[in-house]
């Protein structure tokens, strides 16, 4: 067979072609946490107790890049099972990578629930509801089927040593917590009677079984920590993970109160508010000292040459969940101290998201993210020798 370039007389030989795919080879779940960390920065902001100009537009265009990088990663992951399907296998049997299957489920329900905070700015409300009714319907689904896979493949398939519990394992009871959060949302928007209030209890239960798998799960973590020394460098922003149900769960809890008087009879819609105030207060000064004792770690860890890698997505959702608590806690109890709390976790919030998203960018451009573990394709270094 006669090729085009062999018709030309000065024609350089073609450069071997890179199998298809090969660049999602090593993208593993993990990168959903980008998503997750750049809706709740547009979700967050949007509830500020603020006036700033601009800052309405500026949350709706933080959705809009999380509903494409949404896309991306969706379309970059089905490559990965297409054509890499032994490395997606890999990861279901790696305790290290496989509780990142969560990501995915709160990927979805946090860009559908972006759509019906600030994204009907752009989409209309008619769009907002469709969209975040497909994305939550997928989210919980697969959230669910990750709250039993995940631990049930942990507990039969992994060979798991005492020293190797690390705040990664949170990830996939954490999923049902942010159904549990963001569901209520959709409850003005069904029928009235049995289909709200069916809705708003499943959330609930949802918000049971996630905050009790949560306390099982926390006391290993720490037990970890304390007798196991400090996690690998690599792993410490994963610290900040534990943030994500205590700021979910109080952010939960104050949306329930929202939905309850259209969705339950009288002596329930009054407790949900009781219990909006009650629960929250107390969770939220708990995550304020796990974020200050996990901060601390942090710059231990950066002062022993902690560089960047994807866990540094975990500055990003964890504290947006802890924002949008703050917000649900000044809503209904009228402090000014929570307003100030919520301000100022946002600007921690939106710093982190900067910093994440800067080095996201440079190792994508360089292929480092992208390339095997260990072997990143980086230039070779000069090197000097040593005489004597």
């Amino acid at each position: 067979m006669v090729t085009a370039a062999q018709h030309l007389p000065h024609a350089t030989p073609r450069a071997p072609r890179v199998p298809r795919a090969t660049a999602v080879r090593h993208l593993g779940p993990n990168w959903y946490a980008a998503v997750m960390g750049t809706a709740i920065v547009g979700t967050a902001g949007a509830a500020l107790p603020l006036h700033v100009p601009g800052l309405r537009t500026a949350c709706a265009a933080m959705w809009a890049l999380s509903l494409a990088l949404l896309l991306t990663v969706l379309a970059a992951r089905a490559l990965h099972w297409r054509y890499h399907r032994d490395q997606a296998r890999a990861h279901l049997l790696d305790p290290a990578a496989a509780p990142f299957y969560g990501c995915l489920s709160m990927g979805l329900l946090a860009v559908g629930a972006g759509a019906m905070v600030v994204g009907r700015d752009w989409i209309g409300l008619r769009g907002a509801v469709a969209l975040d009714g497909v994305l939550f319907t997928a989210g919980t689904v697969i959230g669910l089927a990750a709250a039993v896979a995940v631990p049930y493949l942990m507990a039969v398939r992994h060979r798991i040593e005492p020293g190797q519990a690390s705040p990664v394992w949170l990830l996939p009871v954490v999923a049902p917590m942010v159904s549990a959060a963001v569901g209520p949302l959709l409850v003005p928007h069904l029928p009235p009677g049995q289909p709200r209030a069916t809705l708003l209890l499943a959330c609930f239960a949802m918000f049971g079984l996630s905050l009790l798998a949560t306390l099982v799960m926390l006391p290993v973590i720490f037990a970890r920590l304390i007798t196991g020394g400090p996690l690998p460098l690599a792993l410490t922003p994963a610290l900040f993970l534990v943030l994500g149900p205590l700021g979910q769960s109080t952010t939960a809890v104050g949306k329930f109160a929202d939905a309850a008087p259209g969705a339950v009879p009288a002596p329930y819609r009054e407790g949900f508010g009781v219990l909006a105030v009650l629960y929250g207060v107390p969770v939220m000064g708990f995550a304020l000292l796990w974020l200050a004792f996990a901060a601390a770690y942090v710059v231990r860890a950066r002062r022993h040459g902690m560089g960047f890698s994807m866990t540094w997505w975990a500055f990003t959702f964890p504290v947006g969940t802890c924002v949008t608590g703050a917000e649900s806690l000044a809503g209904r109890t009228g402090l000014l101290g929570y307003d100030w709390l919520a301000v100022g976790l946002y600007v921690l919030l939106v710093a982190a998201w900067g910093t994440a998203a800067l080095y996201t960018a440079r190792g994508l451009v360089s292929g480092e993210l992208l390339a095997a573990p260990g072997r990143a394709p980086v230039e070779p270094r000069p090197t000097t020798a040593r005489t004597t």
